[in-house]
């Protein structure tokens, strides 16, 4: 299982000085990161020598992480020289698969988007059907972006329910029927031999806010309100996955207002029976609305349509009663709502604060506030390569491969 991932930006304090011997990868931070970004602002920040600071910094340049730019002009002297994240020099690949659409992208390696698609596929369909669409989408897209499978230096797969990082496979997924313990990297062998990461999709929701809210929010809750529900857990700054990854599985916790209702996961009385989007969906569907997925519920309520406003604030309402207990029990300082129902945000945050408020303590709700994500229908795919960035950019990494 990959550890805990630190969300945020590095001290600049002169405290944050490391201790231990500052390697090309402690350079490279540093630079990346925008704390230092010249070998005087290095040299001063980690005590190495010219000579040291040099021989990093070129390094560095030899591997095409970092350029030299002219700074600003003087008007005594030589000018400036700026040293600068070449975040062109690569690019990470993202799939964001969904029970009934899977977004794909190509990043660049500061996890800006270069190009994206949507690949709608009929639900319920098992990885060995919608795994070969997902490199087939990856193989066009890398060629619309005219870069070259040479060039990737990671792909970020996300899923619902809980993975097992190390296999990169579904550990559990009550809605991914099919997906369990199969190994999803050797779909996309062929596409770059580039490394595979795979992780949760509420979690990378989590670290797509990492230059988003999570810069000014260390302890937050990132809700994903789709299909189903689930939450990142943010606490200090890192990701809280739990004794197994299954931390965050909101949709399944018991509520009084869906007892007896069945749930999609084989039980009864979730949360997800009476809120989760499926189930607003089936509601629509029973009073005669010819709807098929939650966000064509959404895009009645955006156009005014009374029942499906209704539905989509009763949700919201149900989730901030069974959230109350989540705010009392880790104190966030706010709550992100994405997934698909967030394009009807106002409404559903609106019965979200009328039973969170309601039920939680007064001192945990004091200051809580209550967000849209930063990226929108974007995060995930953004998110899966900010969880590439982390592992294949990291200080060690860079070491590795370049010291």
């Amino acid at each position: 299982m990959m550890s805990n991932m630190t969300i945020g930006a590095i001290s600049t304090e002169p405290s944050a000085r490391m201790t231990n011997p500052v390697t090309v990868g402690r350079v490279f931070t540093l630079i990346r990161e925008g704390i230092a970004t010249s070998r005087g602002e290095i040299g001063r920040r980690t005590g190495l020598s010219r000579t040291a600071v040099a021989s990093r910094v070129t390094a560095l340049i030899n591997a095409g992480l970092v350029v030299e730019v002219d700074g600003s002009t003087s008007s005594v002297g030589r000018p400036p020289t700026r040293l600068t994240f070449n975040s062109g020099t690569g690019i990470v690949m993202s799939a964001a698969i969904g029970r009934s659409r899977t977004q794909v992208a190509v990043c660049d390696l500061a996890g800006e988007l270069i190009i994206e698609q949507d690949v709608v596929q009929e639900v319920g369909l098992g990885p060995e059907e919608v795994m070969p669409e997902v490199a087939g989408a990856l193989t066009s897209l890398l060629a619309q972006s005219g870069r070259n499978a040479e060039q990737v230096r990671g792909i970020g797969i996300s899923i619902p329910g809980t993975v097992d990082a190390e296999r990169r496979c579904s550990r559990d997924s009550p809605i991914m029927r099919g997906w369990d313990a199969v190994p999803l990297a050797p779909y996309l062998s062929a596409l770059a031999t580039a490394p595979v990461y795979l992780e949760n999709d509420t979690n990378v929701m989590a670290l797509s806010e990492r230059r988003g809210h999570l810069a000014t929010y260390q302890d937050a809750l990132i809700v994903k309100a789709s299909t189903g529900f689930g939450a990142g857990i943010v606490a200090g700054g890192v990701i809280q996955r739990g004794a197994l990854g299954a931390a965050g599985d909101l949709g399944h916790i018991k509520t009084v207002a869906a007892q007896g209702l069945a749930c999609r996961c084989g039980d009864r009385g979730c949360l997800e029976a009476v809120a989760g989007g499926w189930a607003l969906v089936r509601d629509m569907r029973a009073r005669g609305r010819d709807v098929t997925h939650i966000r064509h519920v959404v895009d009645l309520a955006l156009d005014g349509d009374p029942g499906a406003r209704h539905d989509i604030r009763e949700s919201g309402r149900r989730l901030g009663e069974v959230l109350a207990a989540g705010v009392n029990l880790l104190n966030p300082a706010a709550i992100v709502v994405g997934g698909d129902m967030a394009p009807a945000y106002d409404t559903f945050v609106a019965g979200l604060r009328e039973t969170l408020y309601g039920n939680a303590s007064a001192i945990a709700t004091r200051d809580l506030q209550i967000l849209s994500t930063t990226h929108a229908d974007k995060s995930g795919v953004i998110g899966c390569a900010v969880l590439v960035l982390d592992l294949v950019l990291s200080e060690a990494a860079v070491d590795a491969a370049w010291s």
